[in-house]
């Protein structure tokens, strides 16, 4: 009763505050929503209805709702939202609102269906609900058929495939038809999926009209990106109706400053979808269709607006001079800075390079009112800005001051060899003053000089200017750990300037063993110093005796080439279906080394050790990226079918894989790719699917179907070593599979 009481004004005001309330803590939705939703129904007055459908599409686009919270609170808001849409003469404000809540509520609804198929009541809403909307969608105002439009796009992602092959364990946001299983009760995919298409072709029906209503056109456009990305099924129709959209056929009626803007809108709006579409896939068959579009529509917009935007210059400033204010004398062409010479006296170097009159500014002290690096930032903006007439001027300006203070200084006098009549200064008292030597009391203290070195004279110095000279110190010894992490430090730079380099778009021919590196400077030539740096940099280097005294202390505890190769793991299993190529390329080079290292192990006139890596590496790989594989999985046969040597510790990793039923289908692929591809590893890869139709039940069937080609005589010895049953069983399991 209380609420009934209070003034429209007033309760949007407490409606604010549960608003603002929610915003900062999302987890007061359910009690906010369960209060707000009698006040704001079809009977309320029309400010609190806009002021809730506003709110109700705001909370259920938040990407801060819990999505499991956001579907159960979207079954308590279809009641309202039905009886708000349906309510007849509505407000369009109230429209676009609750249009908006509904776009976000479709796919939740969709999805609480198919995992509860007994709630038909709530479906029965959400389909008069969105049977309501596309009947108004062409018979309303702009600004509701805009978020029509939404709601048709939201419809249609809900109501196709989705390009993730496990929908039910990957995004929770991509709701689609794949979630649906085929004997559900309510929902009938194959007609879902009709009507989806409907929308769609009912959507593009605006482009392929040449529509010139550009509200409605732009929001078409603006929703055709995402149906593209997240629906490839989609593209084609999407992309050639784009294609034939000509934006510009309002520019065969008369050009009125409605018309331009109407026809630049469109125009700015199709080529921003296109150049998106080509940059975010460079391999779509239709690239190059969009980037001659793009031009075309570039070219036809010049050709349109250009003549009439383009500034002329009156007939009579054709000389280049301005007949309102003409100059009457002549302009240097040099830039007029005034360098104006010191005045007699002493002079500090700041003063030498100081040409301004300003005190305020001759007295701003940089260091403490400036931090350094804006101060360095800003001279060198500065500096590269400047008219290099007037930097020379003025750096002669200040040759000519030093110049001016070095000729003026007079010549220091020695006391120690002045003459008796000459006077170091004209004070009448000096205290410092010494009676001068002769020459064999000269000589006597310069026998007892502790230098034997020649004396050198001293320079004149320029009073105040005179600078001693500075001598670097040497830099400190570091010993093996303090270069080894140093090392570390400017790989790991190396490194990240690795992760900002994209991946080039069109891939090159790789140039094998002996390719240069670093010879592009690219992403890929970076990771071929870093490999070599880990391989090669080192090679020979790493048999040294640790108890061999005189290379004790010299070793460092962690070698460096062992902590790239840690970096290099690290950045490999970062994203390794992305970069599996740099671990195939890192592993190759391994091979490499070890090859050569053991060759010259063997020529050598004693018998050492070489430590390998290969196996090592190519083995912590495949324990790296095998429990994050599925079975839809390419990157393992593309491994495996790269690496330069496969052993047995190899193929059992990969047998491991069949302990996990939903990969044996990967592991055996993988290994009968081998087997056709790689003869020289062909008796392992095949001796690895006999001990998995040994040692898995679950793998028979397809480790069979391979045997039976390759080892025949081993299928039928081991059907025959079976029980009756299980060699029935696996007998039949043959000829299906067969």
């Amino acid at each position: 009763m209380a609420a009934t009481e209070l003034s429209v004004q007033d309760q949007i005001r407490q409606l604010e505050d549960a608003r603002k309330l929610v915003l900062g803590n999302p987890n007061y939705y359910t009690q906010v929503i369960h209060a707000t939703l009698p006040i704001i129904g079809p009977d309320a007055k029309v400010e609190l209805q806009r002021w809730g459908a506003d709110f109700l599409a705001e909370v259920f686009a938040s990407p801060a709702f819990v999505p499991s919270q956001k579907e159960s609170l979207s079954l308590v808001a279809l009641d309202t939202l039905k009886r708000l849409v349906e309510k007849a003469n509505q407000d369009i404000l109230v429209l676009r609102g609750i249009i908006q809540a509904a776009a976000s509520i479709y796919p939740l609804a969709l999805r609480w269906i198919i995992n509860n198929s007994y709630d038909t009541h709530t479906w029965e809403r959400m389909t008069a609900i969105k049977t309501r909307i596309l009947r108004i969608w062409d018979i309303a105002p702009s600004t509701v058929r805009i978020v029509c439009i939404k709601f048709a796009q939201r419809v249609v992602l809900a109501q196709t495939q989705s390009i993730n092959p496990e929908p039910r364990r990957g995004d929770l946001l991509d709701i689609s038809l794949l979630m649906i299983p085929p004997n559900h009760p309510i929902l009938d995919a194959p007609q879902l999926e009709a009507e989806a298409s409907g929308l769609l072709d009912r959507m593009l029906a605006v482009l392929q009209d040449n529509s010139s209503e550009a509200l409605i056109v732009d929001a078409t456009l603006n929703t055709l990106s995402i149906l593209v990305r997240n629906r490839p099924a989609t593209s084609n129709r999407i992309l050639n109706t784009v294609l034939n959209f000509n934006p510009l056929r309002l520019a065969n009626s008369p050009l009125t400053p409605k018309t331009k803007v109407l026809i630049k809108s469109m125009e700015k709006t199709t080529r921003m979808l296109l150049m998106h579409l080509s940059r975010r896939n460079p391999q779509n068959p239709l690239a190059g269709r969009m980037q001659q579009h793009i031009e075309r529509l570039m070219r036809s917009r010049a050709e349109i607006f250009g003549e009439g935007s383009r500034k002329r210059a009156p007939p009579e400033q054709a000389d280049g001079l301005d007949p309102k204010r003409q100059r009457t004398g002549t302009m240097s062409s040099h830039p007029q800075v005034e360098i104006t010479p010191l005045k007699p006296g002493p002079h500090s170097l700041a003063d030498v390079f100081t040409f301004t009159n300003n005190d305020g500014l001759r007295h701003f002290n940089v260091g403490q009112n400036v931090p350094a690096a804006l101060a360095a930032k800003i001279s060198v903006t500065t500096i590269a800005r400047i008219d290099p007439q007037l930097l020379d001027r003025a750096i002669q300006g200040v040759r000519d001051r030093l110049t001016a203070l070095y000729e003026a200084q007079p010549e220091p006098i020695n006391p120690e060899t002045s003459p008796l009549d000459v006077e170091e200064d004209e004070d009448d008292y000096e205290p410092d003053y010494y009676a001068a030597e002769d020459t064999e009391q000269i000589l006597n203290k310069l026998d007892s000089s502790p230098s034997d070195e020649p004396r050198e004279l001293d320079k004149p110095a320029l009073g105040g200017l005179a600078l001693p000279t500075f001598h670097l110190p040497p830099p400190p010894t570091l010993n093996p750990d303090q270069v080894t992490k140093v090392g570390q430090e400017s790989i790991a730079r190396v490194f990240g300037t690795m992760r900002t380099l994209e991946d080039p778009a069109v891939k090159k021919p790789k140039a094998g063993i002996n390719r240069l590196a670093a010879s592009t400077y690219d992403r890929d030539s970076w990771i071929t110093v870093i490999t070599r740096l880990a391989t090669r940099a080192n090679a020979g280097l790493e048999d040294v005796p640790e108890d061999d005294e005189d290379t004790k202390g010299l070793v460092p505890n962690v070698r460096l080439s062992d902590s790239i190769r840690e970096m290099l793991f690290n950045y490999v299993l970062e994203d390794f279906r992305k970069r599996i190529e740099v671990a195939v390329s890192w592993l190759n080079e391994e091979w490499y080394n070890d090859a050569v290292q053991k060759r010259s192990a063997s020529a050598a006139p004693f018998p050492r050790d070489v430590p390998l890596h290969y196996e090592k590496w190519a083995l912590r790989l495949l324990d790296g990226f095998i429990p994050y594989l599925h079975s839809q999985d390419k990157v393992l046969t593309r491994f495996l079918s790269e690496l330069p040597e496969l052993n047995q510790d190899i193929f059992e990793r990969v047998k491991t894989l069949c302990r996990d039923p939903s990969l044996v289908n990967l592991a055996l692929t993988t290994l009968y790719y081998l087997v056709v591809m790689r003869p020289p590893v062909r008796d392992l890869a095949l001796d690895t699917i006999q001990d998995i139709w040994t040692d898995y039940e679950d793998a028979r069937p397809i480790a069979a179907k391979y045997l039976q080609r390759w080892r025949p005589s081993f299928l039928e010895a081991a059907q025959q070593a079976l029980p009756s049953n299980e060699g029935t069983v696996g007998t039949n399991a043959t000829t299906v599979v067969t």
